[in-house]
């Protein structure tokens, strides 16, 4: 019993930390409870992506595809605060206009969006909604579950692989940075192929959506390592991003092929 409450409050952690999703009033705020929230990561995503599923399904019973893919996204928007695309905005800024660590630093820091951040807000959302729209209707709720938890097993992926940048304790991100442990790695990882199961039947696009989403970390770890030497929040949040964007491209490779036209 003393297992299964330290196991949820870990995942309420996560919850609490990724979406404006209301938790239990006791889960606690412990630094110890956040580093082993990264386990949780990808329930997170999936609990998102189940959000985004329900209102696709039900608002596809009274609009055209496009609306209801539209509120679909609105949903996932509305159920995060936009936390991820926020931080791809920051990211973006910072990388625009910095040319040294501490500038990039400073200006990922500033509230304000930018016109680099703008630009990539509005490429990320067109993205999802454009690609989303290709897909066969009956590939969406899966496709949705799926991205989601493997886009956020993504961020834990370049937290194992790099150390935080950020110097100051008080960086939103600091409690979650950590060099992720094994255990909570594959557990993270476990989490995040079970939505995957039911694409097998598309095993060559899932797997190419896969090794572009493996591209995206290694391509973004060997980025951040270069110019930060670590990661911090807002790479978490663009990592996201890029990886939901990836696992769409890979699902709708050599479509035609695949429905056999």
């Amino acid at each position: 019993m003393r297992l299964l409450i330290r196991e949820l409050d870990y995942f309420f952690g996560a919850l609490r930390f990724f979406t404006r999703l209301p938790v239990p009033a006791w889960v606690g705020h412990g630094e110890e409870g956040l580093n082993h929230a990264t386990r949780y990561f990808p329930a997170v995503g999936l609990l998102v992506g189940l959000i985004a599923a329900l209102v696709w399904v039900m608002t596809s019973l009274f609009w055209p595809k496009p609306i209801a893919l539209l509120l679909s996204l609105g949903a996932t928007l509305l159920v995060t605060g936009a936390f991820h695309e926020d931080g791809l905005a920051d990211m973006t800024d910072g990388f625009g206009g910095g040319w040294d660590k501490a500038r990039i630093l400073e200006i990922m820091k500033d509230s304000r969006i930018g016109n680099f951040g703008a630009i990539a807000l509005v490429m990320s959302l067109l993205g999802r909604f454009m690609l989303l729209l290709e897909l066969p209707d009956d590939w969406i709720v899966v496709a949705l579950l799926a991205a989601h938890a493997v886009s956020r097993f993504a961020a834990v992926a370049l937290m194992r692989l790099l150390e935080y940048a950020r110097e100051d304790a008080l960086a939103k991100a600091r409690p979650l940075a950590i060099h992720v442990s094994k255990r909570n790695f594959y557990i993270a990882g476990a989490t995040a192929a079970l939505p995957c199961l039911p694409l097998l039947f598309l095993f060559g696009n899932l797997l190419f959506a896969l090794l572009l989403v493996a591209a995206i970390v290694f391509w973004f770890r060997r980025f951040f390592h270069r110019w930060l030497g670590g990661y911090t929040g807002d790479c978490l949040g663009a990592t996201q991003q890029a990886a939901e964007l990836a696992f769409y491209l890979g699902l709708l490779a050599h479509l035609p092929v695949v429905r056999g036209t």
